[in-house]
């Protein structure tokens, strides 16, 4: 098993009702297996679905990237940011 930080920011954070999270994962799961489970645990991100983009460990990923996690490491969901 590995430990995984999950941080919510903007909307994402509205939507979950907490600005982080740790989620547990099985060995060798990816980012695309983390967001799975978010949106199980946190049904309300389905409205951002294919809507914002993932950091892990303060790096971008695009939407359709897909990383293998690490014990430790910090994901953080980034909804677009509006204003002007």
């Amino acid at each position: 098993m590995l430990e995984v930080r999950v941080l919510f920011f903007a909307r994402s954070r509205e939507l979950a009702g907490t600005n982080e999270t740790t989620v547990s994962l099985e060995d060798g799961s990816s980012t695309k297996t983390l967001l799975l489970l978010l949106f199980q645990q946190y049904p309300q991100l389905e409205e951002l679905r294919g809507n914002f983009v993932f950091s892990l460990n303060h790096e971008y990923l695009g939407t359709d990237e897909e990383q293998q996690l690490k014990a430790g490491d910090e994901v953080a969901v980034i909804p677009p940011i509006s204003g002007g």
